[in-house]
């Protein structure tokens, strides 16, 4: 059986996670163990994060929906409820942008709830 030396494939998964710990401080981007340590870890954080994100989003979502629906005279949750016993399928990011974006349109969405 022939000898099967490791130096290249050694060298390129190094090379490799240097690459991607590029802009890290101290040891974590110079050092192999601290960057792959790092890596693993900021891995970790981002799954995580993403998800974590989704539930912000939905919480400024709502914040914006109340915000706009207070000053038309309706609370956020009755506004919800109007929406769902109207069968108005607007889901609260499309119903934010209009807050922000277009109120005249979200005041006609509200007034069609109220009648």
């Amino acid at each position: 059986m022939t000898r099967v030396k490791k130096g290249v494939h050694s060298l390129k998964r190094r090379r490799s996670i240097l690459k991607q710990a590029k802009g890290f401080r101290f040891g974590r981007s110079k050092k192999e163990r601290q960057a792959k340590d790092a890596l693993l870890h900021a891995g970790n954080y981002s799954f995580a994060h993403r998800k974590d994100k989704k539930s912000h989003n939905r919480k400024l979502w709502n914040i914006k929906i109340n915000a706009m629906a207070r000053t038309t005279g309706i609370s956020y949750s009755k506004l919800i409820g109007a929406l769902k016993k109207k069968n108005i399928l607007l889901d609260r990011k499309i119903l934010a942008d209009l807050a922000q974006n277009s109120p005249s349109v979200f005041e006609r969405i509200v007034k069609e709830v109220k009648i």
